[in-house]
């Protein structure tokens, strides 16, 4: 007898049969192989296509390098008005804010012993000049004696001449000396008047040095300003300002304003640049203005603290808007280039170095170029040699580039 075994399969009560999944791989590895067919050939069309570049073209225009600078107004002079005498203070005329002008009374002093001085010297010139008078009629005088001596000498001496022995010798001599005595006597005369005229003129002088040292009881102001400070009062003692080491107390301070000093630093890579009546613009930001100036003077050295080169431009300010104290911008044109021809500073490699270059699109080809720079501002440079007008240049990153490499040129946005 023959037995027939038989097998049950069972299929998964989750799942579906097994030869459903071989047969829907197949297609599904078909359409993987595809796709991995077509990648490649994508890949290959991607690696074989030229890179696009971004470019500018070289253009002509007038190219100006500014540096603009931070600087601060100052008074064009400035000065404590001190007192040459010492004294009281007397009175007080001015404060702060008020504006003088040159030679206003602006204090007084009260000194009693100048003026008792003063006095003094009167009195010396008055007794210098009798004395003038006394030596001027010792001196006719002695110009009369004389005479009457030399004529009565020579008379005798005449009678002499003509009549030998008629006159005694004795009297001849007698009247001889007497004539020289005369003579003697008159130039004693006229020496004590040129004595008196000297001691004439030592007591003017010494009238008018304490005629001067009173007047400098009175303070004046040296120069047409606007008082900055008030240090003394009615009743201040005030000492002689004539020494540096003294502690001597000013009167005011005065500030000439009308015409200011705008003081900045130029870099020392700029100061040789900088030239006397060289044109600047002031702009000062806190009154929304911008003034023309030119510089006026600049100390032709450099400080080696803070390598910079001190210079200034004198502004006037009639009106008084500008106040010491304000700040200021001022932009220095340091070079000017018209019709120029300049690329972006970002096209150009090894700026401020000998070896400048830059990359150029020719034929489709990356093709590096040596230049020679001029001017530059701050987005541009300017091209003295190797390009030419409306030359493409590559801008932006380069690094991956090489020469006779094969691009696509795309204008860039920013041009």
């Amino acid at each position: 007898m023959i037995r027939l075994s038989t097998t049950t399969h069972q299929w998964p009560r989750a799942g579906l049969p097994s030869f459903f999944f071989t047969v829907a791989l197949l297609p599904l590895g078909a359409f993987i192989s595809g796709c991995k067919s077509g990648g490649d050939a994508a890949m290959a069309a991607t690696t074989t296509a030229a890179p696009v570049v971004p470019v500018v073209h070289a253009s002509s225009g007038s190219l100006s390098n500014e540096v603009t600078l931070s600087a601060e107004f100052t008074p064009y002079q400035t000065v404590d008005v001190m007192a040459k005498v010492a004294g009281y203070v007397k009175a007080i005329h001015v404060d702060i804010g008020d504006h003088v002008s040159d030679g206003e009374v602006l204090a007084t002093l009260d000194v009693p012993e100048l003026q008792d001085e003063l006095a003094h010297t009167n009195a010396g010139l008055a007794a210098a000049e009798a004395g003038i008078a006394t030596a001027q009629g010792a001196l006719e005088r002695a110009k009369a004696g004389a005479n009457i001596a030399h004529l009565s000498y020579t008379r005798i001496q005449s009678v002499l001449d003509k009549n030998p022995g008629l006159v005694p010798r004795q009297e001849v001599d007698v009247a001889e000396s007497r004539d020289l005595e005369a003579k003697a006597q008159l130039a004693s005369a006229q020496s004590s008047l040129e004595a008196a005229q000297q001691a004439q003129q030592g007591a003017r002088s010494e009238k008018q040095r304490a005629e001067a040292m009173l007047a400098y009881a009175t303070i004046r102001a040296p120069f047409s300003g606007v008082v900055t400070q008030r240090y003394a009062n009615t009743g201040s003692m005030i000492q002689a300002g004539t020494a540096s080491q003294t502690q001597a107390m000013p009167i005011i301070q005065l500030a000439q304003n009308s015409l200011l000093r705008l003081r900045f630093p130029v870099p020392v890579s700029n100061a040789a640049t900088i030239r006397d009546g060289q044109a600047v613009e002031v702009r000062v930001t806190t009154l929304n203005k911008t003034f023309p100036g030119k510089i006026i003077r600049y100390a032709d050295s450099v400080n080696l603290a803070t390598r910079t080169m001190q210079t200034e431009v004198d502004v006037p300010n009639p009106k008084g808007e500008l106040i010491p104290g304000m700040y200021a911008e001022v932009r220095l044109n340091m070079a000017v280039a018209a019709h120029a021809l300049s690329v972006p500073v970002d096209a150009v490699d090894g700026l401020g170095s000998s070896a400048t270059s830059v990359f150029t699109v020719r034929d489709g080809e990356v093709q590096p170029v040596s230049v020679t720079t001029g001017v530059q501002t701050a987005t541009r440079v300017q091209i003295l040699s190797g390009l030419h007008a409306d030359d493409p240049v590559i801008v932006g990153r380069r690094s991956n580039l090489t020469a006779g490499e094969k691009v696509q040129a795309q204008t860039a946005g920013y041009e």
